[in-house]
């Protein structure tokens, strides 16, 4: 639902008070990731401001869990969406998924959180939602280090067919592990994280540990790309083209202008 307000469209719609972001959210370490935002870029934030996000807010983000079978994949999705925690296994069959509606600086934002099965067996079917995904998960187990083998492959199968996704490697069941074997564990994983390109993360879907922090993070990354990306491409000069000739719009205004200044010349 849509009212004007003051010269601009404001979107009006009910978002929770726990899906609002004003800040951006730190990673779970400063070496734990690529990206060295610390904040919404300032064109970002401008938009905002003067609610110029174009068609961003109504977009629905795709964000897409992969991993082994019975790493927590669904178990991260249930804490963050519904702030539950089901301590009996229940395998996914297919392909699951959940709607989460944010505010992030004012503005609307909606990301789709699709849950994939881990077995073998539904691979095919599960490789056909990776289409599009905004967002690439790679979930494992803490307690089980055989899980961080299968990392690689799992990454490349779902960014063959997403859009140039943001990328994280989330170990998930922190409560389970001591100490000293999660630092073993972290060390090896945030080299594969960093030959990957993804930011790592670590959380407990049985306590809700850095569970609402990592999709926080995952959402203000994935909208400051989305905006920036939507204003770049209304600030970029548009072209015609002209046969083999490509013409800059800016380019034939200013012919416009000395055609008219020619004419006024020749009419005195």
């Amino acid at each position: 639902m849509s009212r004007m307000s003051a010269g601009r469209t404001v979107i009006s719609q009910h978002i929770p008070s726990n899906r609002v972001i004003n800040q951006f959210p730190k990673p779970f370490r400063a070496d734990c990731t690529p990206h060295k935002e610390i904040d919404f870029h300032p064109k970002v934030k401008n938009a905002c401001s003067e609610n110029r996000i174009g068609r961003v807010g109504l977009r629905i983000c795709k964000a897409v869990l992969v991993g082994d079978v019975s790493v927590g994949k669904t178990a991260l999705v249930n804490r963050f969406c519904h702030e539950v925690f089901e301590k009996d296994y229940k395998a996914t069959i297919g392909v699951d998924f959940e709607v989460e509606k944010f505010s992030v600086l004012a503005c609307p934002f909606t990301l789709q959180i699709w849950d994939t099965a881990g077995q073998e067996r539904f691979k095919c079917i599960a490789a056909s939602y990776y289409r599009g995904a905004n967002v690439v998960i790679v979930v494992f187990d803490l307690s089980d280090e055989s899980s961080i083998t299968n990392l690689v492959r799992w990454m490349d199968d779902a960014c063959e067919n997403a859009d140039q996704p943001i990328k994280f490697i989330v170990g998930s069941k922190k409560d389970l592990v001591s100490q000293a074997a999660y630092s073993q564990v972290e060390s090896r994983v945030k080299m594969i994280a960093n030959n990957l390109g993804a930011e790592y993360w670590a959380v407990s879907s049985k306590t809700g540990e850095n569970v609402q922090e990592f999709f926080f993070r995952a959402v203000s990354l994935t909208f400051d790309a989305a905006v920036l990306s939507e204003v770049d491409t209304a600030l970029a000069p548009r072209a015609t083209q002209i046969g083999t000739i490509k013409v800059e719009q800016k380019d034939l205004y200013e012919s416009r202008k000395r055609k008219i200044s020619l004419q006024k010349c020749c009419n005195h």
